[in-house]
């Protein structure tokens, strides 16, 4: 059921951004082969008896994010959708926490933690809800601060992250390592909901200043 679940809120946060972004194929169809693929690796316990790939993978995310950030048409921007994006990351808090009690990641991945993705799920809810109900716009210098803060607090868990996983770069957590990520379908996480995390916060903050 948690595996399920994972799997759903990685294919709700490419749908959201597929109406986000104006219904851009080109760049949900990169990622679902991309992710097709990295599953498929995961699945078969490639990453899992090999972690030294791994990085192979998340380096090839980096390249997929940059590519499919370039060409995206501001006036075809849909805020409610890319905001949609961050409420998925209350569950992924949830679930990674049930990860840390089955001892799969350590601690300081959770919300008991350093990770504070729980508080950008909820205040980004507490916006769309503002601003469907209310029928009110964001304050424009709160919503870049909001956005910039949320890269931040997003930089930090994916560098404890990595420096948590059994690499030979690793430097916490040597007694529970982050070893999830290398198994299918958490590796969806680090090359499918965190670039689509990112993506939605730098076209939200390009939204806004396109006004």
């Amino acid at each position: 059921m948690q595996k399920a679940i994972f799997i759903l809120v990685a294919i709700l946060s490419l749908l959201l951004l597929y109406y986000g972004t104006g219904r851009k194929k080109r760049l949900i169809l990169l990622f679902t082969v991309w992710q097709s693929s990295i599953g498929f690796l995961a699945f078969y316990q490639v990453f899992k008896d090999k972690p030294s790939l791994f990085p192979l993978a998340l380096f090839g995310t980096v390249l997929l994010t940059i590519f499919g950030l370039k060409g995206i048409d501001a006036t075809k921007l849909k805020s409610n959708y890319l905001l949609g994006i961050h409420i998925l990351r209350i569950p992924v808090e949830l679930i990674l926490y049930q990860l840390y009690l089955q001892e799969k990641i350590p601690k300081l991945m959770t919300f008991h933690g350093w990770n504070f993705d729980m508080v950008m799920g909820i205040s980004a809810f507490i916006i769309l809800v503002y601003h469907l109900i209310l029928k009110r716009k964001i304050n424009y210098n709160f919503f870049i601060i909001w956005n910039r803060i949320g890269i931040v607090f997003l930089l930090i868990i994916v560098s404890l992250a990595i420096l948590s996983s059994p690499l030979p770069i690793q430097q916490f957590a040597f007694e529970q390592p982050n070893i999830a990520v290398l198994e299918f379908p958490y590796c969806f996480l680090p090359t499918c909901i965190v670039p689509v995390v990112l993506m939605s916060h730098s076209l939200l903050i390009q939204k806004a200043f396109y006004r």
